[in-house]
């Protein structure tokens, strides 16, 4: 069986930040930038709390069969949930997208080899 790759983004607002929480926040932002965004297995969060409080955490996870991208959405709310609980963090309005790779439509680069070398 082939091993699927799935990407999930799991977004977010931060809720009743104190002073404290936005100046931390804020001090880290460079290396939370969107510009730096990449999909990981940790997940890797980017937000720009100067221009609004929305967050996006962004994960690469596997799986074997179709189904396995749920479980991997979970797996990617729950990390997003204790990274943000566990630096006492609050947020509302979380939700995810996941994306599997293997049935991602082929851009033209990537259509224009497949019928090279098919």
């Amino acid at each position: 069986m082939t091993t699927r790759t799935f990407r999930i983004m799991v977004r977010g607002v931060f809720d009743a930040l104190s002073d404290e929480q936005r100046a931390e926040l804020l001090a880290a932002a460079p290396e939370h930038d969107v510009l730096h965004a990449a999909f990981t297995r940790e997940g890797h969060l980017s937000y720009d709390l100067t221009a609004r409080t929305a967050f996006t955490f962004r994960f690469l996870d596997a799986g074997e069969a179709e189904e396995d991208i749920l479980e991997a959405t979970e797996r990617a709310e729950q990390a997003a949930q204790s990274w943000l609980t566990d630096r006492g963090y609050g947020y509302k309005n979380l939700r995810s997208q996941a994306e599997d790779l293997s049935q991602a439509p082929l851009g033209k680069r990537q259509r224009r080899a497949a019928n090279t070398t098919g």
